[in-house]
C-alpha cells in the first residue's frame, strides 16, 4: 500500500482522542504537544490530516464527533490492527483496564509494554510509543484509549461493549 501525505496514522487518533478528552478547555497546537510527548510539528501535521479525511473542522480545533465515532467504530481495528504478544509487565489496556474490566470477567489480560507497570499481561502495542506516558497524566485519555484498544484485540463481546461505551463518551462529551 502506497501511504500519502494525507493518510492517517495512528498518533491522528491519539490526538484526537486527547481534544475530545479536554472537552471545553482551551488547547493549543504545542499544548497537545507537551501533553502527549510530540513536536509542535508532528500536532500540526496530524490535524492537517485529520482536517482532509473530515474527522475535524477546518480550523483545526473541533472534532467532527460523528465521523471520528464512525471511523473508530468501523475502521480503527483495520487502519491500525493489533495482536495480543508475549507476557510482559506494563499497563493494563482494552478489557483488562477502567473502564470495561469492572463488566467484563476475563483471565486474560493485555498490557501496553512497560518497564514501570505493576500488571503482566499480553503485550498490546499502543497506537503511538507516548501514548503510556500521556495517559499516565490524563485519565480521560486513557479510557479512551483502552476502549479503543478493545475494539482493535478485543473479541466480539468486548468489542461491542467498547463500541457502545465510547459513542456513549466522543458523542456526549
Amino acid at each position: 500500500m502506497v501511504q500519502t501525505k494525507n493518510s492517517l496514522k495512528p498518533q491522528d487518533i491519539v490526538i484526537l482522542l486527547k481534544v475530545i478528552a479536554l472537552g471545553e478547555k482551551p488547547w493549543f497546537h504545542h499544548t497537545i504537544a507537551q501533553d502527549l510527548g510530540m513536536s509542535q510539528s508532528e500536532v500540526t501535521q496530524s490535524l492537517n490530516r485529520s482536517k482532509y479525511a473530515g474527522l475535524i473542522d477546518n480550523a483545526r480545533k473541533k472534532v467532527n464527533k460523528i465521523a471520528f465515532n464512525e471511523f473508530l467504530l468501523h475502521g480503527v481495528a483495520y487502519a491500525f490492527p493489533q495482536q495480543p504478544g508475549a507476557l510482559v509487565r506494563g499497563m493494563l489496556t482494552a478489557h483488562s483496564a477502567e473502564p470495561l474490566h469492572k463488566i467484563i470477567q476475563a483471565t486474560d489480560k493485555y498490557v501496553w509494554p512497560n518497564a514501570k507497570g505493576l500488571d503482566r499481561g499480553q503485550a498490546i502495542q499502543p497506537l503511538y510509543p507516548t501514548a503510556v506516558e500521556a495517559s499516565l497524566k490524563d485519565i480521560e485519555l486513557y479510557e479512551l484509549l483502552t476502549l479503543v484498544d478493545a475494539i482493535r484485540v478485543g473479541r466480539v463481546r468486548e468489542k461491542e461493549m467498547a463500541k457502545r461505551e465510547l459513542e456513549k463518551r466522543i458523542l456526549n462529551l
